[in-house]
């Protein structure tokens, strides 16, 4: 059949434009105020979720002050510890990705979007309400499971929304736009957690200010179009060449004029199952990105959920804690701010490869230091490290896979990241009782060295190459 879009002398005003041509076009679609418009609204809907994620870490003094929970347990999975909290946090973000990627596969980037994210504030708003740990620990399990979903769904959304030659500066914006949750979290605990206002923990304040503001996602939902590619996969090519034909006039693009016709079921390509994403084509990619998120949370999470924790177990303060965390905290939406200046010009596994290294050698630093100044420093570059590898894996782990399972195969691999999140969360607590803020840091040097390995010798390069349809 000849491709779409091509001069080959037949009537092409009726033909339908199938997900290579989509993505073809949205390929060849110039840089615009609109597009980036797109990315910003998505990411004021990931703002929530990065909220809830991360004020795990911030209100852990909090829920050791009210009682509920403490520091470490004599038991190496004890269920009365803060690392419980963290491992319920991150065994619901595992069911969420593994089981439940799928979701937006099928029903749609934009209907997930909203629906996933709602459903993980109403279990918040539950947990801020809850008054033993068991009841803590059970909901944000179901909150994780929502965040879960939400994550990979706007990874997949947004992949398919920017060409290739702009996708790495979109993710990049977009992390700076979400991540600006984590200061005002930080600021929150910082003002809230040690003083309780009127008579309530101050941790259930910072929990609840999250789940009304996210509210304004039926606002954000309003402007954003669904996924062209995700359309055109379903035999909806007249509402992906709508979504298309609007895109390309807002930035101005070339217009195809021909008419084109409603898909027909028998026109809509094989839904893709399971067991698809291990085909041979992908089973490589697959195994790849499993062991990279398996060790990658170490450095992300085994840092960013812990930062109060580890400078109190320096002997800092807890209001001295929270202080410096704020303080930290400003690296992780300025960090891909800084990132996008070179998002594009280098292939992702080298990005990668090079905040590893960072993560490690400035975690062993923070390791060391009691000097407030030498500690915020080596944290903020930490964050930073962190930062820059996570918008680089964000985009390189739905780009590689095709449309079909891309929700589905980034959530696979990315859940290995909630597992090792979830039992990082009892081994940091086990290091940090038995070898101190040092043996933390030794063991997310070594996961950060397994990172360098693996992308370095089976990373695929990926820059300026379009999606798969």
């Amino acid at each position: 059949m000849s491709a779409v879009g091509i001069d080959t002398g037949l009537d092409l005003s009726t033909a339908p434009a199938g997900p290579s041509e989509i993505s073809r076009r949205l390929e060849s679609l110039p840089a615009s105020g609109y597009l980036w418009r797109l990315v910003v609204l998505l990411s004021l809907g990931g703002w929530f979720e990065v909220y809830d994620l991360f004020f795990t870490g911030y209100i852990a003094p909090g829920l050791n002050r009210s009682g509920l929970l403490t520091t470490t347990t004599q038991a190496f999975f004890g269920f009365s510890g803060i690392g419980a909290f963290v491992a319920a946090t991150f065994a619901g973000l595992f069911v969420g990705t593994f089981f439940l990627g799928f979701l937006a596969d099928r029903f749609g980037r934009r209907s997930i979007f909203t629906w996933a994210l709602l459903a993980y504030t109403a279990a918040s708003v539950v947990m801020a309400c809850q008054t033993t740990s068991a009841g803590l620990l059970f909901w944000r399990f179901v909150a994780g499971i929502g965040i879960g979903v939400e994550v990979i769904t706007i990874d997949a959304y947004l992949t398919e929304l920017m060409p290739s030659r702009m996708r790495g500066r979109a993710f990049a914006i977009n992390q700076a736009v979400m991540f600006t949750a984590v200061p005002v979290v930080a600021a929150l605990a910082w003002w809230l957690v040690p003083i309780g206002p009127l008579g309530w923990d101050g941790w259930r304040w910072v929990v609840l200010i999250g789940a009304v503001g996210s509210l304004a996602v039926w606002i954000v939902r309003l402007y954003l179009p669904e996924s062209p590619l995700w359309l055109a996969r379903h035999g909806r090519e007249a509402e992906a060449v709508a979504v298309l034909r609007k895109l390309e006039a807002a930035t101005g693009a070339a217009i195809s004029p021909r008419i084109v016709a409603e898909g027909r079921p028998s026109a809509v390509i094989r839904t893709a199952g399971f067991f698809d994403i291990f085909k041979p084509a992908y089973a490589p990619l697959i195994i790849l990105f499993m062991i990279f998120n398996l060790c990658q949370a170490f450095g992300v999470y085994g840092f960013a959920n812990w930062v109060p924790t580890l400078l109190l177990e320096k002997g800092i303060t807890v209001t001295k804690s929270l202080q410096y965390s704020f303080i930290i905290a400003f690296a992780y939406p300025i960090a891909p701010l800084l990132a996008a200046t070179f998002a594009d010009r280098c292939e992702r596994r080298w990005i990668i490869c090079g905040a590893a290294a960072a993560i490690a050698v400035f975690g062993i630093a923070f390791s060391q230091f009691s000097e407030p100044a030498l500690l915020i420093a080596s944290g903020v570059l930490v964050t930073t490290s962190n930062m820059t590898m996570s918008y680089a894996y964000h985009a390189y782990q739905t780009e590689v896979f095709p449309t079909a399972i891309r929700a589905r195969a980034s959530g696979v691999v990315y859940s290995m990241s909630r597992v090792s999140a979830t039992f990082s969360g009892f081994i940091v607590a086990y290091m940090l009782r038995e070898t101190g803020v040092g043996g933390v840091f030794g063991l997310i040097t070594a996961a950060m060295i397994i990172v360098i390995l693996a992308m370095a010798l089976f990373g695929p390069n990926v820059r300026g190459k379009p999606l798969a349809a």
